[in-house]
């Protein structure tokens, strides 16, 4: 989705879902998206500017957290290696290889962060290390919106280890700097789009807190993390270190505990929490105390090597576990180095890019591989790229009649040899309800159903074609013997269950 509104973006379209239309906000992650736009005017294709920006952002994250580790915290060359180390080789190249903008946020935050440490330990800051933390705070609110609360909980952090009395410059530059600078683009955005607030926190706030959400949420800051958890549960051990491991925590814990306002959906490997990574790679040094190396270094030769081959073997551990949590990207990942099996969408998408250009409309479920690589105009009837599904909370079919889109596509968990039922319970949830008004509206409309692929009837993908236009026979006989169509779930070879259909 990123990839479709920077696109847009460089060509002179404004940042819209579809050329022509009015602005929305379905690309939260703003900056990410400006900054890929601009490497696209400057000749890079989309896909490389997505990488780019986020394999550049990655190596960057790495080098600040060896930086702060060593410098402002003076810890040991072993300590801050690792500590690199272990982000280097978790989630954060999978984020970049996926076309998310995580990485780019996680090295906003860790910038943020770096800033609030040295903040902590400065006596007497500087008026102008007290502005880069407030612009480099409001710098991570404008790559995603969460980051507000980030830098806001960095700021608490802040003043808890110094003290409101001693806080007081950092405060004042910290709220100028959001008034004045995070207010014109507030208001600036507001104009632009029509509303307040990005168009997924409609679909995806409503509702009130999300218990689900806070547990996923909790649960993923954990797995992220979990190496550094002993360091902060020693951080408790005295009073010297007690005030600096609940400061270290408040960002973590309070950016984690926020994710219960928003549905989980589309929380690929934990990215809504990556952030806290680095966070908790650059506190949990400070918090163990020091290792006194002299000391081993008066040890016999013996002891020395235990400890060598220990500390190696420790070593190797952790940089295993934080490689590890590349198996959980996703629910149905077959193998830890790959996350997505073949996904029929994608060669779909290239076969009806012969079409682009046409006017033609695609209504999906699917608003990710098929939008962008068909290049067909496309309503997504979820509603994170759609300011009025948004905003009504449905689809309706009022809303399909006004577009009258060519193929209406969506996903879910029948077909025609297992028959949606239509329960009190089942359309109580948002997801299916949406999809039985689809396959209501096009059966209802005369739509041919030319296909329903899956590799079993659990699980499926619904093509109709609206039949009266120029291509629509011609879309009906290629959806319906495509042979190609691999399942993302599984990577296998599709049924075509519509052969099952009644007549």
């Amino acid at each position: 989705m990123i990839m479709r509104y920077s696109q847009h973006l460089a060509g002179g379209h404004g940042i819209v879902w579809n050329v022509g239309e009015a602005p929305v906000d379905g690309a939260t992650d703003f900056l990410f998206m400006a900054a890929s736009a601009g490497l696209i005017k400057l000749g890079f294709t989309v896909g490389q500017s997505v990488r780019g920006i986020g394999f550049a952002a990655h190596l960057l994250t790495v080098l600040i957290i060896y930086w702060t580790n060593r410098r402002v915290h003076n810890g040991n060359i072993s300590f801050s290696f690792l500590s690199g180390l272990y982000l280097a080789v978790g989630t954060g190249l999978s984020y970049v290889s996926a076309y998310f903008g995580t990485p780019f946020f996680a090295l906003a935050a860790a910038s943020t962060w770096a800033l609030g440490l040295i903040l902590m330990k400065e006596e007497n800051p500087s008026f102008w290390l007290s502005i880069a933390f407030a612009l480099s705070g409001l710098i991570t609110g404008l790559i995603r919106p969460e980051g507000v609360i980030l830098a806001a909980l960095m700021l608490v952090a802040v003043v808890f280890m110094r003290g409101l009395n001693k806080s007081k410059m950092i405060v004042v530059a910290f709220g100028s700097v959001f008034l004045l600078i995070g207010g014109a683009y507030f208001l600036w955005r507001w104009n632009y789009f029509g509303y307040p607030l990005p168009n997924p926190f409609y679909k995806k706030g409503d509702g009130g807190w999300k218990w689900d959400s806070f547990q996923h949420s909790m649960w993923n800051a954990l797995r992220l993390c979990l190496p550094m958890v002993i360091a902060f549960i020693l951080g408790f051990r005295s009073n010297e270190t007690f005030k600096r491991t609940v400061a270290h925590l408040v960002p973590i814990l309070g950016f984690a505990i926020a994710f219960g306002l928003i549905s989980d959906e589309m929380n690929y490997g934990a990215r809504f929490q990556y952030a806290v990574v680095p966070i908790a790679l650059m506190s949990w040094v400070p918090l163990i105390g020091s290792v006194n190396f002299e000391a081993l270094k008066q040890s016999s030769v013996r002891e020395r090597g235990v400890y060598l081959v220990m500390g190696a073997a420790l070593s190797a551990g952790l940089i295993y576990y934080s490689w590890f949590q590349n198996c959980f990207l996703n629910l149905y990942q077959q193998a830890c180095d790959r996350p997505y099996e073949r996904d029929g969408r994608l060669e779909m998408a290239q076969m009806l890019a012969d079409y682009r250009g046409k006017g033609y409309m695609i209504a999906t479920t699917e608003a990710g591989l098929l939008p962008y690589y068909s290049g067909w105009d496309a309503l997504d009837t979820w509603g994170l790229n759609d300011q009025f599904i948004a905003h009504n909370g449905s689809i309706t079919v009022e809303y399909l009649d006004k577009y009258k889109p060519e193929i209406i596509m969506f996903h879910d968990y029948y077909s025609p040899l297992v028959p949606p039922k239509l329960t009190d319970a089942n359309l109580a949830q948002r997801w299916f309800s949406m999809t039985i008004l689809l396959k209501t509206y096009a059966e209802d409309n005369g739509y041919i159903l030319a296909a329903v692929f899956g590799d079993s009837p659990y699980d499926t993908h619904y093509y109709y074609v609206r039949p009266g236009f120029e291509d629509s026979k011609r879309l009906v006989e290629q959806i319906s013997k495509f042979r190609n169509y691999f399942y993302p779930t599984t990577g296998k070879r599709s049924i075509n269950y519509a052969e099952f259909a009644e007549p």
